[in-house]
């Protein structure tokens, strides 16, 4: 049976190692508190630098008309943007696919504005309609049996087929597009220019990019860590252990 004073002693050790223990994380808490502000303000100027950089082109001495359109649909569109990319607070894959599905929903819109743009007129032509029956090989045959239905949802994903993203990010870009993409084709239809179409594009994504960039810091700072009082006791008899083992019990203190 251990003596008394071999108990006290090992109790004053145990609690010693548990103020050591403290101190330490302490002290390892607030040196990453200080680099995480550290880091957080520097990425605030760049990413305020870089906002302001995007939204003039160098080449261009004044705005351009699709600059000017294209900062009345960010009003409209920067603000949905970041009210669901916040929401999705579970994950940073969540955050990313989201990104990533808005991104590519917006290059396909403009895509598909172009290829309307290029289609061109339709020249009318007379058909003749054979009485008896016979196929015209011109025939074209729009008898819906057969065709799989395909989820909105998977035909949003067009273009990002080979990757493998989260699925409520997806979910969450799918109704955030459907809120935004009237107002991106309003503006885009404005435009008859191709300079302009070309500005209003290349800067629509740089400006969506970089303002997802914007939320994530600012999400970092908005979302504490979760723990319990639990947790906390669990850790904190883990440090305990984690010290007998490596040897501090034989410490003088």
């Amino acid at each position: 049976m251990m003596k008394r004073d071999d108990l006290v002693q090992e109790m004053l050790l145990r609690e010693n190692i548990r103020k050591i223990i403290k101190v330490v994380k302490t002290r390892q808490k607030e040196e990453k508190s200080k680099k995480m502000v550290a880091e957080q303000m520097l990425r605030k100027i760049i990413r305020s630098a870089l906002i302001q950089e995007a939204a003039v082109p160098d080449e261009v001495p004044n705005k351009s008309t699709g600059i000017n359109v294209l900062e009345d649909l960010l009003k409209k569109i920067v603000p949905v943007l970041e009210t669901d990319f916040k929401s999705l607070t579970t994950s940073e894959e969540q955050r990313g696919s989201f990104r990533a599905h808005i991104l590519n929903a917006v290059q396909n819109i403009i895509a598909v504005a172009n290829t309307n743009d290029d289609a061109g007129v339709l020249v009318k032509e007379d058909i003749d309609i054979d009485i008896e029956g016979e196929t015209d090989e011109r025939f074209i045959d729009i008898d819906p049996k057969g065709e799989e239905d395909i989820d909105p949802k998977d035909a949003f994903s067009s273009g990002l087929e080979d990757t493998e993203l989260d699925q409520t990010g997806r979910n969450v870009a799918f109704n955030s597009f459907k809120k935004i993409e009237q107002n991106i084709l309003d503006s885009y239809e404005l435009l008859s220019d191709a300079e302009d179409k070309k500005i209003f594009y290349d800067y629509l994504l740089t400006n969506v990019k970089l303002y997802f960039d914007k939320f994530e810091d600012e999400l970092a700072n908005e979302v504490p860590d979760v723990t319990t009082p639990e947790y906390e006791e669990a850790s904190g008899a883990q440090d305990i252990e984690g010290a007998e083992d490596a040897g501090l019990e034989d410490t003088e203190l």
